[in-house]
């Protein structure tokens, strides 16, 4: 007999004779039929067996009683009643949770409130969607957090930005270690930008190509200052080449496209000029899907978009003109013609812009076919009959030569190891870039890009073993690595491999001899140089660091 509340297990017996209700195992061993456990209190106690003995650990405070037929539940129940763990959060409460399984069925389940759990979660929202910490505070937002856990106690704006801390330095120590961890480069961007309280912040962004080669973006540090010693050096590629580039430009042809700016300024100066605007080009049959939009003189793409749109409303500016006296500045019909002519060719900076400010995908390899591009297109407006272009032209191209050097031999390696190009695109382009230079310029890339396998090999393990060609020979060329104490040690690796007789063949040599790969919409470059590595072990590692280059700084 047992007392109220109290139930009885049974366990194995140790006596010779079996016990009642035990059925006999293939080892002779007895084991009993279990009851099936009824009572409440072994919700919170979790049974184990130690050192052959049955015992039960209190799931609050890890106290660890007997479990064995004699005692029952009874003592079970004084522990819970006495554990001051589990008086200490008595807010956990049970509920009953409902989980629907389709087809019109639920299953309905206990589930256990935790008011730490829930803190988290809100500090979890506020960060994810840029709440304000005052959120906290709103009385409908209180009230409504109330409607769906009465329990739950809304913190103070000090506690959720301590819990918002606590959750970022906790990711930062998960970055930290993966970071140290990760076999492979990293890029890094920076971006400044001001908060809504007018302090300064750069974010410092790091680029990566995982282990499972997908591209990855990550802010891993915020500073209120930072000292350069150049800032032109934090510009991306894409920031050089198309906003100094257009910039240089539009400073030739700031006077030429004045009366239009004046124009614009005055027609989007108030409301009523802007209605007034509006109903003339209606009256000339122009929809008026796009307003008119003053530009930022130091974007150039802010004037790009001035001028583009303003050029669909040519027709409507003269008649203005007739109803509005104070109206003055009238565009002539050469001045019309002319930024025609300028926003031609600032559309080809606007779509790189646009078409390079995605990065979901590798684009330095691609960037260097835009930049040939814009190259081709500025030797052709320095022959252009219009002056003004001709030499807006000349001032790009300046600026063009200055920077190109400083970037163009990244985004060379870069094409050269995309399959679909190789070095075919360099002789392709290189002799609208430099002309008679174009060998020249060519050998420098290809012995560049056999440097940049020396140095990989040098520090690669897989370096020493016989490349997967089957040529034996390869593992005696590996073993001529770069010493720092020997300068010409680089001159034995470049004897090695420019050598006519005995030349051993590179990963580099196999790759560029391999059949140049249709150029397709959706040609994934990561994905090949994955499935490709175990041919070209050092090269994919080249790749991996490459192509994780950003060609534009990341805004936060």
């Amino acid at each position: 007999m047992t007392s109220e509340g109290e139930e009885n297990f049974f366990m194995p017996s140790t006596s010779s004779n079996p016990a009642i209700g035990s059925t006999s195992t293939t080892d002779g061993s007895l084991t009993c039929k279990k009851r099936k456990l009824t009572s409440i209190v072994w919700n919170e106690f979790e049974k184990v067996i130690i050192d052959g003995q049955d015992y039960t650990i209190c799931k609050h405070c890890k106290s660890k009683l007997k479990a064995d037929s004699k005692n029952g539940t009874k003592h079970l129940h004084v522990h819970l009643d006495r554990c001051i763990k589990r008086r200490n959060v008595a807010i956990k409460q049970q509920f009953l949770a409902i989980e629907r399984k389709g087809y019109g069925k639920v299953q309905i389940g206990g589930y256990t409130f935790d008011q730490d759990i829930s803190k988290e979660k809100l500090a979890c929202a506020i960060i994810l969607h840029e709440y304000p910490l005052s959120i906290v505070d709103h009385a409908c937002f209180r009230d409504f957090a109330s409607s769906l856990q009465p329990l739950f106690k809304m913190v103070s704006r000090n506690t959720i930005k301590d819990d918002i801390m606590k959750i970022y330095e906790f990711e930062k120590g998960k970055m930290s270690s993966y970071l140290e961890k990760l076999e492979t480069r990293m890029a890094i961007t920076t971006d400044m930008w001001t908060s809504n309280q007018k302090k300064g912040y750069m974010a410092i962004t790091v680029h990566y190509i995982d282990e499972s080669w997908l591209l990855h973006h990550h802010i891993v540090r915020k500073l209120s200052t930072i000292t350069v010693d150049n800032c032109s050096s934090n510009d991306g590629m894409i920031d050089i080449l198309s906003e100094k580039l257009s910039s240089s430009g539009l400073d030739v042809i700031r006077v030429e496209i004045e009366q239009i700016c004046e124009s614009v300024a005055y027609w989007s100066a108030t409301p009523s000029r802007v209605e007034k605007f509006e109903d003339a080009a209606r009256q000339l049959r122009l929809p008026c899907n796009k307003k008119l939009c003053l530009d930022c003189k130091t974007r150039w793409n802010s004037t790009y978009l001035m001028l583009s749109i303003a050029i669909t409303y040519k027709d409507v500016f003269p008649r203005l003109k007739q109803r509005e006296k104070l109206y003055t500045t009238v565009p002539s019909e050469e001045e019309w013609n002319l930024v025609r002519e300028i926003c031609e060719r600032l559309k080809l900076f606007y779509n790189i812009t646009k078409l390079f400010s995605g990065r979901n995908y590798p684009n330095v390899n691609t960037f260097f076919i835009k930049v040939c591009e814009i190259k081709e297109a500025l030797y052709d407006w320095l022959i252009y009959s219009n002056e003004v272009v001709s030499t807006m032209a000349s001032s790009m191209l300046e600026k063009f030569d200055k920077y190109w050097s400083r970037c163009h031999i990244v985004m060379a390696i870069a094409v050269v190891l995309d399959p679909r190009y190789q070095m075919k695109i360099l002789e392709f382009y290189f002799p609208i870039m430099y002309r008679s230079e174009a060998s020249s310029e060519i050998g420098k890339i290809r012995q560049l890009c056999y440097d940049l396998l020396f140095e990989y090999q040098s520090k690669s393990k897989m370096g020493q073993q016989t490349s997967s060609h089957g040529a034996s020979s390869v593992s005696n060329l590996f073993e001529l690595t770069y010493d720092e104490q020997d300068p010409l040690s680089k001159f034995d690796l470049f004897v090695h491999s420019t050598s006519e007789e005995g030349h051993v063949k590179l990963e580099l040599d196999y790759y560029l001899e391999e059949t140049v790969l249709p150029r397709i919409s959706d040609f994934d470059v990561l994905s090949w140089w994955k499935k490709n590595g175990i041919k070209y072990p050092n090269l994919q590692m080249i790749v991996r660091d490459i192509y994780a280059i950003p060609v534009s700084t990341v805004a936060s």
